[in-house]
């Protein structure tokens, strides 16, 4: 099985031919910039690691292709809610007009843990609606989920409501599925946030910060019936008044968040097959290990390939990517020092429950890796997971756990994280309460200077949401021991607080922050384990379909360990943000 490359009236047209060769052999020379054309990369001869992990994405992208084409069949959208399956459309007759009324195809977002359930029933579901009097008799049929923070991706944004006849008009809509003839859908859209925040200690100093953060993004997203998509999306982040040094997630002036060409390669059974080759957002299950990361002023985005399969009862996708360098004020490139490729299934038995299966390698050669003895090295990190979550009878569930092995300097890797939890959904009750119990670890290193490197990596993740939101502790080294409340005092209205106990798994290993990167430690381990205890609280207005403002408030009551090695700090974060998004 190859990749055919045919340069069609100025645009690349790629599809599956029969033959031998591997697909990835000729989709890295069109990842460089977007879809532009880039020089093959060879690994030396030294690294057969690095090799072996290539060959082994290459491969799985292949034998994926020449399995799709082999088995043709109708094609389906995976659309609607996370455990709801899509309807496979309608073969099209011969001389018929596309149908688009279930295209283009949109993946749902995957449920997060601590998820909640929103309200259902009669009543106000904006602020909005209050104003005007429209008491509704169900939620409405929105593309944006009604809350501040949504890490979906704008390409998976599912308009698809407007093919039908008496929708629920917009102010925005003549920018949405514009039709250009039978065959050709444009569509514009973006958003626009400003966030204030207050911040005591701020990162474990005694520095107090304030200041305001300031992201646009606007996209254009055009299709040719259900088979070519070629999507763009501008990001322009700013940040003013800080006292501490911006982040590097913090500014980002003028840049590309998206930038990709997706081709349809076949349908297999009851989903469509596509190739997205350039600058593409990854989220996956959890985002536990893998996420957009909206929290944080830049999102988190990579450039690559990826082939997806969407069914109504199982998706599947492989990638390579690369992650992106954050540079405020040129064009973000690539880390070719940093390779990113996995295998991730979905598989959805039943409304509510799912099983995530998945396998992910990162090869990170910028010789950061300390091992035995200081000596400096490159890392290969390879995790195999798997997680289990649903709601059964207002019962709340989930469990994930993440096995770690590779090589890491001139140690060995061996590590885990366990992530569980359950809760009860107290259905018909005022206010729609929902609580969870939980427990979160990831292993830590006791000894720097053994053979074995036992520090779990977290990779990509959306940390703050699972543990704290004032970012000062990341699933690295960590024992934690959780409760959250969801609260909807009126169905517009969104509260949520969060309490954590935390404790090192490791005493003689680093407290690491929700960023992954290493800040306090005792290599003695007489500071003692007790890093401390933190309090969330966020209260999500909806003011209607565009807009939310959301107010948060943290708390890191200091334990032993932080008395220990960072005396007199004890964080807080004040935060009010307001969403619009069109």
């Amino acid at each position: 099985m190859q990749i055919e490359v045919v340069k069609v009236k100025g645009m690349n047209r790629i599809g599956c031919v029969n033959g031998s060769k591997s697909t990835m052999n000729l989709l890295r020379p069109l990842i460089s910039q977007g879809i532009s054309a880039a020089k093959p990369r060879t690994f030396p001869a030294r690294n057969p690691g690095s090799l072996l992990k290539w060959c082994l994405g290459a491969g799985t992208l292949g034998l994926a292709c020449h399995v799709f084409a082999a088995d043709p069949a109708p094609a389906a959208n995976a659309a609607g809610t996370p455990a709801a399956p899509a309807a496979a459309p309608a073969t099209p007759t011969a001389g018929a007009p596309f149908d688009w009324s279930k295209a283009p195809p949109v993946t749902a977002p995957p449920r997060p843990g601590m998820f909640s359930i929103p309200p259902t029933g009669p009543g106000y579901y904006s602020l909005w609606d209050v104003v005007t009097g429209n008491e509704r008799q169900a939620p409405p049929v929105a593309p944006n989920a009604p809350y501040a923070l949504m890490t979906t991706p704008a390409f998976e944004i599912d308009y698809r409501y407007m093919e039908k006849p008496g929708y629920e008009k917009d102010l925005f809509d003549p920018l949405k599925r514009i039709h250009m003839g039978e065959d050709f859908l444009l569509s514009f859209g973006g958003s626009f946030w400003y966030r204030y925040m207050r911040e005591s200690d701020a990162r474990l100093t005694n520095t107090s910060d304030n200041y305001h953060m300031m992201r646009s993004r606007f996209h254009a997203d055009f299709w040719y019936q259900d088979k070519v998509r070629i999507f763009a999306e501008f990001l322009d982040a700013r940040t003013f008044g800080q006292a501490l040094t911006p982040a590097a997630t913090d500014v980002n002036h003028t840049d590309m968040l998206n930038l990709f060409a997706d081709i349809k390669l076949a349908n297999v059974k009851e989903g469509p097959v596509y190739l997205r080759v350039g600058r593409q957002e990854l989220l996956y299950g959890s985002q536990r290990l893998i996420s957009t990361l909206d929290w944080v002023n830049t999102r988190r985005t990579f450039q690559g390939a990826k082939a997806f399969w969407r069914t109504p009862t199982f998706d599947l996708d492989a990638f390579w990517v690369r992650p992106m360098i954050t540079q405020q004020s040129h064009f973000d490139n690539w880390d070719t020092k940093q390779e990113f490729f996995g295998l991730w299934g979905t598989y959805k038995p039943m409304k509510g429950q799912l099983v995530d299966m998945y396998f992910l390698s990162l090869d990170d050669n910028r010789n950061r890796a300390i091992g035995s003895n200081g000596l400096m090295g490159n890392s290969n990190t390879h995790t195999l997971g798997g997680r289990l979550a649903g709601d059964y009878n207002q019962f709340l569930y989930e469990l994930e756990g993440m096995y770690q092995f590779g090589q890491y300097s001139n140690q060995d890797i061996s590590a885990f994280a366990v992530a569980s939890g359950a809760g009860y959904h107290f259905k018909g009750a005022p206010m729609n309460p929902q609580f969870w119990l939980r427990y979160d670890f990831a292993s830590g290193d006791k000894n720097p200077n053994d053979g074995a490197r036992n520090t779990f990596n977290q990779l990509f993740p959306f940390g703050n949401y699972y543990l704290g939101w004032i970012d000062r502790v990341g699933r690295q080294n960590i024992h934690d021991f959780n409760a959250q409340i969801n609260l909807h005092p009126q169905p517009w209205a969104t509260f949520t607080a969060q309490y954590h106990r935390f404790y090192l798994a490791n005493k003689q290993d680093f407290l690491y922050n929700a960023a992954g990167a290493a800040t306090l430690r005792d290599v003695t381990g007489q500071a003692g384990g007790y890093v401390g205890d933190e309090i969330d609280f966020r209260f999500n207005i909806h003011v209607n379909r565009q807009q939310d403002i959301l107010v948060g408030y943290s708390k890191l009551f200091a334990g032993n360990f932080l008395k220990a090695t960072a005396p007199g700090v004890s964080p807080d974060l004040f935060y009010v943000q307001y969403n619009m998004r069109f």
